[in-house]
């Protein structure tokens, strides 16, 4: 009796592996199935995932770094965005809902820098457009217009303009990959 229990111990240990495995890959499809705002729904690609991108004029001897983190909040009614640069040295958190009023996607991103925006986006596709009001800024930011879109290869791509002074000038450009061990950071 001893021995046949002694040869069960690997398959029960495999079944029991085999069970977590199925658990978790059925917990993550549910989350992937939780309600989401139906006109918030186009942007269910980008939740659950944290992104690593690094700016266009990052250097190695000056990096640039952004860790962004999407997540659905609020019982579906809202999106979370949390991000930070360069381990928290900057870094916001932004809610993203359904304004019916207006009816049109509005978010209000609050920073670490003590300036805040407000706007509105629309989404066609896996591209997003957005432009927002600053309050606060420091150095001269009115207004920001950006494009976000999720390419086929998986990646993030974002890029943006600031009025400043009256004048549209480039903003920040980034490329950013999947990286699920990343961590958003504040200080």
């Amino acid at each position: 009796m001893k021995s046949r229990f002694s040869d069960l111990v690997p398959s029960l240990s495999r079944m029991v592996v085999l069970a977590l495995v199925l658990a978790s890959a059925c917990c993550a499809t549910a989350a992937d199935k939780e309600p989401l705002h139906e006109k918030l729904e186009p942007l269910r690609p980008f939740l659950g995932k944290t992104w690593r991108g690094e700016f266009k004029n990052s250097t190695p001897e000056k990096p640039q770094v952004d860790i962004s983190r999407w997540e659905r909040a609020l019982n579906g009614q809202a999106i979370r965005i949390l991000h930070s640069i360069n381990n928290g040295v900057y870094g916001g958190e932004t809610l993203v809902v359904w304004d019916s009023a207006k009816k049109e996607v509005v978010y209000h991103y609050f920073t670490t820098a003590g300036f805040y925006t407000t706007g509105s986006m629309t989404i066609e596709g896996t591209k997003v457009t957005s432009r927002e009001a600053v309050t606060g800024s420091a150095d001269g930011v009115t207004e920001v217009k950006a494009t976000t879109e999720l390419k086929a290869d998986g990646t993030m791509h974002t890029e943006s303009q600031y009025l400043k002074k009256g004048e549209w000038v480039p903003g920040h450009g980034a490329i950013y990959r999947e990286t699920p061990e990343a961590k958003v950071v504040f200080k």
